[in-house]
Formats: structure tokens, sequence, C-alpha cells
């Protein structure tokens, strides 16, 4: 059952985090009130025997899990959040191997099974045990005044006071489900392929209520008085008040073909051919499919499996739908201690990678053409943790990253210029290292390889952390190496006429912001707006710090003498494709709009609006920022509308940023997900910002990605080959958010922090 103690995770960080700090001198119009909400996650469980077919599961009033199966009673071994466990046989009984179970219930909370020749229970001491008095039986139903109604597929027995009081003929076509109410002691109910009964016990009486088509499964909504009935094409309520269907058959849904129906604390479940989903009261659905939830997408039964969670019986195993209630800062907390489990390469935030089928022990920590990015995000977490809260774990983080960010400037032979990545040559798998002399080089230390070809957005985030630190982390060692590695690289690009310039003396393919490159691109092509944005702020952040002069020089020659502030000022509605006649690069770069151009811009929005030169040029940047932020809200992108806060915006799309934190999966496996067959999704036409559908789904029933990737991708995934790191995806938008004032701790952590 379940296993993943999350409150023992989240008291752990409670004692670690124990006073805050007030966030920021920005005052925010208005925040978010950190209370609990439900998160879910999945316990997967795969069957042992592959060629056992998977009937039935139920939970008893004890939480005792119990599978039927072709190869009889199954039980649950081991198995926890993210280390999945089994599908066993059930020996606890030992006579049960011997009995030939068809089908199962729930009665009075107890295991009943239907056998051969008898209905019979181990719970009551043992003393229920009913002869059915038919042959090879099928399916039956029971209500809790141990009364049943039983069916071979050719007649029904109805049993009361252990006896058969009635007999009479299944309806035309065979009965696919029995059902007794769960109220209503006298009702049970039975769906046929194009058809639905009822049958009172009270007067022994089987009648049509409702006639209709392709009907596979149904249960009983008691909130409402209604039979929700599934279909090959949708599903249906019928009201049991009113006689008659009610409302029209659903067909918006992830899929139509209905193999499961279950009502559980009022929201309806249904399980298809590919996945499971609920429906709520309000009508919201809930998509669970791919290996991130369940061991297949073929669901069989869905039962409620106690404590609000649902049991979801698939091909080949059990998927255990849990619900935790938590705040924002408990799951901050819980991927903080999975980032250091298992994502900390050398001091950088890194993907544990070559994993089989999400099992992390065979996985590895590989590196990164943006090993310098993604621990840039996880760096700035870090340092907007420590300025919010002041804990002394986040600044040991806050120095062990910076320190692998050192060494990128270390390693290489070339003044200025960081490496993308390093790593030991040792006697592990380096034939990638090999067979890419452009990037890999060998360092002076003989044992270390050292990525080159270092790229732009690797500068933008080294400069948007390191500006970060020097901002708000109050330990001078630790400023004083951060604002260094700023002068540094900014020397470099500034001595090397705004570029980058490798090992070779030629500038890397990406690393360019001299004004001959920027406005070669006509003005639609996004790389001139983004260089210009991203120079200013960088040069606005280098003087900020050091305050050497040149710095604010060139800043102010590329704005006056090479139109820099009116190219990143252009409207984002102004970028699209390049013109007729331009040249094969700027085609290229201008096919479709890149989403890694947004990370890169909104990094540099850090140092381009806070360390502004003067007042006129903040307001003028603050509308740059504004429009761009306009074009990203569909993508309800949580650290783009957490970044937009820093302009003291009156509204910037808060509650899309806090369902982004929440909606994010506690399981960062990366699983292959597929969407594009939905039928509760609206698809868009081709266009330049590749928005696939309407309206965005959430992210946990998406493929695992990073702010740089497309939010409206609908299918992807590496069937569990890697697990991404909490560092840059989740925990860098929440603790900038804390540090902004626009999430707040949580109700008993409002004890300001002091030094």
């Amino acid at each position: 059952m379940m296993k993943f103690n999350v409150t023992i995770l989240c008291s752990l960080a409670l004692l670690i985090s124990a006073c805050s700090k007030p966030s920021s001198t920005h005052t925010a119009s208005s925040s978010y009130a950190d209370t609990a909400f439900l998160q879910d996650y999945s316990v997967k469980y795969h069957v042992d025997e592959k060629d056992a077919a998977l009937w039935r599961v139920y939970a008893n009033k004890e939480g005792k899990i119990q599978v039927l199966a072709s190869t009889g009673l199954k039980q649950l071994h081991d198995g926890r959040f993210l280390y999945p466990g089994r599908v066993v046989a059930d020996h606890t009984y030992r006579f049960m191997a011997a009995k030939n179970i068809v089908d199962m219930a729930l009665c009075q909370g107890q295991f009943v099974y239907l056998g051969g020749h008898t209905i019979f229970s181990n719970a009551w001491s043992g003393r229920l045990h009913v002869e059915h008095q038919l042959d090879n039986p099928t399916a039956f139903a029971a209500n809790d005044s141990l009364e049943f109604l039983v069916t071979n597929g050719h007649v029904l027995h109805f049993i009361r006071r252990h006896a058969v009081a009635w007999r009479g003929q299944v309806p035309e076509g065979g009965v696919l489900q029995v059902l007794g109410h769960p109220e209503d002691q006298s009702l049970f109910f039975l769906l046929a392929p194009e058809a639905l009964y009822r049958f009172s016990a009270a007067t022994n009486q089987l009648e049509k209520i409702h006639e209709g088509t392709d009907f596979t499964a149904f249960d009983i909504d008691v909130r409402k008085n209604q039979l929700v009935i599934g279909t090959a094409d949708g599903y249906l309520r019928y009201g049991l008040a009113e006689g008659k269907q009610v409302g029209e058959r659903q067909r918006a849904l992830p899929w139509t073909e209905i193999t499961a129906v279950q009502v559980i604390d009022g929201n309806s479940w249904f399980g298809t051919p590919k996945g499971a989903f609920s429906v709520k009261e309000n009508g919201n659905i809930t998509y669970y499919a791919s290996k991130r939830w369940l061991p297949d997408d073929q669901v069989v039964a869905i039962a409620p499996g106690g404590d609000g969670t649902v049991l979801v019986l698939t091909r080949n195993g059990l998927g255990h739908i849990c619900f935790k209630k938590m705040t924002l800062h408990e799951k901050a907390m819980y991927y903080e201690q999975q980032v250091r489990d298992r994502h900390i390469r050398n001091g950088f935030n890194a993907t544990l990678t070559g994993m089989t089928d999400g099992d992390f022990s065979t996985g590895y920590l590989g590196d990164s053409d943006n090993d310098g990015l993604w621990t840039s995000l996880y760096l700035a977490a870090q340092a907007f943790r420590y300025a919010t809260t002041g804990e002394q774990q986040a600044l040991e983080h806050c120095m062990e990253s910076l320190d692998a960010m050192a060494r990128l400037y270390d390693i290489t032979p070339v003044p200025g210029f960081p490496a993308r990545s390093f790593e030991r040559r040792g006697k592990g798998d380096t034939r990638h290292m090999l067979s890419d002399p452009e990037r890999w080089q060998l360092a002076e230390h003989p044992d270390w390889y050292w990525k080159a070809t270092t790229s732009s957005d690797e500068a933008i985030g080294h400069i948007f952390a390191f500006g970060v630190i020097a901002e708000l982390v109050d330990h001078k060692e630790t400023r004083d190496k951060a604002i260094r590695l700023i002068d540094t690289l900014m020397g470099h690009i500034v001595k090397n006429d705004y570029y980058l310039v490798d090992y070779d003396g030629q500038p890397t393919t990406w690393g360019k912001w001299n004004p001959e490159y920027v406005n070669g691109f006509p003005t639609t092509v996004g790389d001139r707006k983004l260089n210009s944005s991203n120079i200013i702020g960088m040069l606005q952040t280098a003087y900020h710090f050091t305050g050497k002069s040149v710095y604010k020089e060139k800043a102010f020659d590329l704005m006056d003498n090479h139109g820099y502030l009116e190219n990143l000022m252009r409207p984002m509605s102004e970028i699209g494709k390049a013109p007729e006649g331009a040249d094969d690069w700027s085609k290229l770069l201008s096919g479709s709009w890149n989403h890694s151009d947004d990370e890169m811009y909104f990094a540099g929005y850090w140092g381009l609006y806070r360390y502004a030169f003067n007042d006129t040029l903040k307001v003028k940047y603050k509308e740059a920022i504004l429009d761009h932020w306009e074009a990203e809200r569909p993508e309800k992108e949580g650290a783009w509308n957490i970044f937009t806060a820093i302009t003291e915006i009156d509204t910037f799309d808060l509650d899309e940023a806090v369902w982004y934190l929440k909606e994010y999966p506690l399981d960062l496996v990366q699983w292959t997900v597929t969407n594009s067959h939905r039928k509760d999704i609206t698809l868009l036409p081709p266009n330049f910002r590749n928005q696939t559908i309407e309206t965005v789904l959430p992210p946990d029933e998406l493929k695992i990605s990073r702010h740089n990737a497309n939010r409206f991708i609908l299918d992807g995934g590496n069937n569990g080959a890697a697990e991404n790191s909490a560092g840059d995806i989740w925990l860098f938008p929440y603790w900038m958010g804390r540090y902004l004032g626009v999430i707040q701790p949580p109700a008993d952590e409002q004890t300001p922090y002091t030094k």
C-alpha cells in the first residue's frame, strides 16, 4: 500500500527551516496563501505472471487489497512511490488455491467470492457459505443484507437467507455486470449490451428500464441518484428518479471507449484502453495515463482503495492513485531532497539518465550541453531560498554549485571563456566524448575533459545566477566570487567584440552579440530582439556590481548607435518568419517560435529590469517584458508568470502560476505520454508558435519538460530512461515566488527571519 512517506520528509524539512525572512523589498499586489492541497501520485505494482488475466480489484474495510485473476487470488507485495511493487499470489488462506473463484465483491466491507458451486467468504468466521445452484456461474452482486443476485449467462438466481428465493431468465444479449444498490438493499441492476434492467428483491420482479447501444460497464452515483453507464463511445447518465436518460451522451473525453466505471466520493472514474480518467462533480477531467500513473494503459477495473485513494487495475498490474495533503512548501522540501538524492554531479544540477523503465538503480548522472544553464537556475533557486529563509543548507548548496560554475572558467585554456560542462576521463563510457572532438577537449589536468562551443543561453544563465547571488546572498566570500565571475565572463565578451571566442580562436555558433551579426537579421527574426535584450541586461549587471564604466559605456553605445534599444523594444507581435529574400541562416532561425528563446529572454530580464541604468529605461524595459508575457500567457508557464512579478505589475496570472506548481507531478521520470488521440481537446491549425490546442493541458498529463520547451507539445517522453531534476523545473519558480513575496510561507512559518 502507500509507503511514500511525504509526512516524514516534510517534517524533517520543517525542522531545517525553523525561521523565515521577509521576502524582499518588492510589494506584491497579491500573493498566494500557501494552504494544503491534494497532491496526487501513483504507487505501481506489476504482475509476476505475464499470462495471468486480471479481472477484479477491491480493498476491504481494513485496507487489504486483493486482486482476482484467471490464475487465482493475488495480493500486493512491497511497492512505494517511484519503486514499483508486485502483484503476487495470495496464500494467506491456503485452501483458496483450490477454489475456482470466478468473481468477487464487497459485502459489509468484506471480501465475498463467487465459486463454482457456492458464494462464500473468510469473514464472519467463515459462516457465509451459500449454494447458488448454478452451473458455470459468471458474475454476481451482493448487498449488505447478505443477499445475492447471481448469473451464469443464461439464468439468474436471487439468494436470500442462504436459499434461492427467485429464478429468472438472463436478458437478451447476456449480462455484462450486476450491481446492488448501496443504500436501497431491495434493488439490483443489470447491464446488458443494449439495455439496463432493474431487479426488485421486494417484489421479485425484473424489468427493463432503459435501452441503448454498445453498453460496456456501469456504476451507481448515489449522490445524484443516477446510474453512470459507459459505452463503446462515451458515457451517459440514467436518472433513477426521472426514469430516463439525463442529459446527452458525453464524448468530449480523453478516450471514449469505456471499459470500467466507478463512482468514488462523488467523482466518476472511467477506464479505457488508453488509461483512466476522472470526471469531477464540476465537470473537470483529470487524465491518468502512461507509466507515470499505471503499469500500462489497458484498464480492466477501478475500485476505491481506502483513504480517498483509487485502485486502477490494468492488463499488466495495478496503479494505486494516492492523494496527499501538501502545501507548496512541503512539495518544495520533497523536491529539495530529490535533487540531493539523485541529481548533483560535481556540483551541477544534472539529469539521472541511462535508466531502464524508470529504475533508478540502472541510471547514471549524465553531462549536458547545458549543465551551466540548468545549474544556473538551481543556483538561483537556492539563492532565493537563502535570501528568503536564511537556511544554512541553502547557502551550502549555493556555494557548492557556484564552485562548479567557477570551474567551468578554470578548466578552459581561454581566459574568461566558460566550458559547457566537464567530466572525468576515468574508465567509464567515454565514447561520446571521443566521437565529438569539436566539443570535448582534454583538460590540462590528466583526469578531465571539458566541453567547448559554449552558447548564448549558457552565458545569460550564468549572468542571471551570478547577479542574483551578488544581490541577495549576504555571504561575503560567495558574493565576491559571483561578482568576479560576472566580470570574468563580461570582460571576455567585451574584449572579443561581443563574441564568445573558443579554444580555436573562433566565435562559437551561438555566442554572438556583435552589431554586425545581430543587425544582420531582418527585424522579424527573433534573434535580433533576443540578443539585443540579453547583452544589454548582461552589461547592466556587470556595471551594477563591478562599477566598471566600460560596461555602461558599451551598453549605451549599443543602444544609441546600433539600435539595440529599438531591437529589444520590438513587440512580439512583429516577430515571425524571415521575409522572402532573407539569407538561409535567418530563415532557419525563424521557421517557428523557439521556446529556448523564452528562457533566455526571461533570464535576461532580471538584469535588464532590476539593474536598469535609469528610470526612463526601466519604464521601457517593463513595457518590453509585459509585451513578452502577454504572448506567453496561453502556456501558463509557472516560471514566466512569476518572473513577470519583478515589474510589480498588479496582475500577472498568479493563479496560473500556482496551478502550474500544484499540478507538476511528483514523479519526474521521463515517461512516454500521448495526448494527441484525446477527444476532449480542440486541435488548432499549424501556427508560428506551434500552439497545438486551445487550452494547455496540466503538467502532470504532459511529458516532463524544462522551461525551454513548448508546453503545447502533446506527445513525447523517453520510456522511463531518465529522471529530471526538480532543481530548475520546479524549485526555481517556487523560491523565486517566495522571494518576490507572491507566494507566502505556510501559516506556521510566518516568524520573521533575523540575522
